[in-house]
């Protein structure tokens, strides 16, 4: 990771101090209890949890999946916080992506990071 990167302790005592998130948690003492709830307030602070109590860009997406109700919005959240974090999806994971996709879906994913410079994605995809 390049060391102008913040720290996940910065990260987790920033939002925390900002948003009043109580990130105090983790995924572990979530999960027993969690249930969807529609609010930022309600779902937000887990899918920051699952990244914080992740040390990779796909654990974090399981993290949050492992949550179980609304996995699918807690994973979005959590995988753009890792992405940005980590710099890297796996291209295990990346090589999937066309597949599960429609193809306008995909083009508009591709125009999405080849516009913001992130070419590496079509490298490992197409590879």
């Amino acid at each position: 990771m390049p060391a102008t990167v913040t720290s996940k302790t910065k990260i987790r005592s920033t939002l925390a101090a900002e948003f009043e998130y109580d990130l105090d948690r983790t995924v572990e003492s979530i999960r027993p209890s969690y249930h969807f709830d529609v609010t930022c307030q309600g779902s937000v602070p887990e899918a920051i949890i699952a990244f914080l109590d992740s040390e990779s860009y796909e654990e974090a997406v399981r993290n949050a999946v492992s949550l179980d109700d609304d996995s699918d919005t807690l994973a979005c959240m959590a995988r753009a916080i890792a992405e940005a974090f980590y710099r890297e999806i796996p291209s295990e994971i990346l090589r999937q992506i066309p597949t599960l996709l429609s193809k306008e879906l995909w083009n508009y994913t591709m125009e999405f990071y080849q516009s913001h410079g992130i070419r590496r994605i079509k490298k490992h995809i197409l590879n």
